[in-house]
């Protein structure tokens, strides 16, 4: 284990060095939370919560999440795939490392891109007016959580990386998985007002966990069980598809 974690660390600081050079990601990781942020606040601020300050304490702690783990979920696998495509992965496989760490490395370099695009997040809520509402500590332990979760759900990506050949397709799947995972949530409005059917894959959508127990770790609301099935889901996750992720890595040609 603590070799495993010493060369997937090795690989990480080669995946920040190739993002230093071309920081796409991590723009990306930024402008697309943010670009909600601001549509759906002065759009819709207004009829959905009576003002753009009340939307906005309920939306931004969905636009963490979504800038924790699901706008990664459009370059993970991406980035993986490239890599593979180029050959990168083949040198790789001729070093005495674990056959996880390569894998494992890049999504950490992606950990801690969502560190940074976190902090710039909070840093642009912060200028539109959100505050914090409860303690240092349940902030931190929301950032946390989303950052936890952004990491197992990074995963699903990863196999999709390994599995397709072309980096298009990886692109596209990514997307198509991104849409219902990140609208069909409690993103927008509370899952009660929403039409029944949706409002039943809202319920069981572990995006929708992650952003309520994230809105009421930030407001100081009552956090219920959503950090519960936040951790659990998590957990599901990464035991399912790292497994799958790491057997389809050894097996590609």
């Amino acid at each position: 284990m603590p070799a495993l974690l010493r060369h997937s660390l090795v690989l990480a600081g080669r995946s920040l060095t190739k993002s230093a050079r071309n920081p796409g990601a991590l723009v990306n990781g930024v402008v697309t939370p943010t670009l909600f942020l601001l549509l759906f606040v002065y759009l819709f601020g207004g009829s959905v919560a009576g003002s753009t300050d009340a939307y906005l304490d309920y939306l931004f702690p969905g636009i963490v999440v979504m800038g924790a783990g699901l706008s990664g979920l459009l370059s993970s696998g991406l980035s993986i795939n490239i890599d593979m495509r180029k050959g990168v992965f083949d040198r790789f496989r001729s070093l005495p490392i674990a056959r996880s760490a390569p894998l494992l490395g890049s999504l950490l370099a992606d950990l801690v891109r969502y560190v940074v695009a976190v902090a710039l997040l909070f840093g642009i809520g912060y200028l539109m007016g959100f505050r914090v509402q409860s303690d240092p500590g349940s902030a931190l332990a929301a950032v946390a959580l989303a950052l936890a979760f952004g990491f197992c759900l990074s995963w699903v990506t990863v196999l999709l990386g390994v599995l397709v050949r072309d980096e298009n397709a990886v692109m596209g799947f990514a997307f198509l998985a991104v849409i219902p995972l990140m609208l069909g949530t409690s993103l927008a409005a509370p899952v009660d007002t929403l039409p029944g059917w949706l409002g039943t894959w809202a319920n069981v959508n572990p995006v929708s966990h992650a952003m309520d127990a994230a809105r009421a770790l930030l407001t100081g609301t009552p956090v219920g069980d959503s950090v519960t099935w936040t951790l659990g889901w998590s957990a599901a996750i990464l035991a399912v598809f790292c497994p799958l992720a790491v057997a389809a890595y050894g097996r590609r040609r």
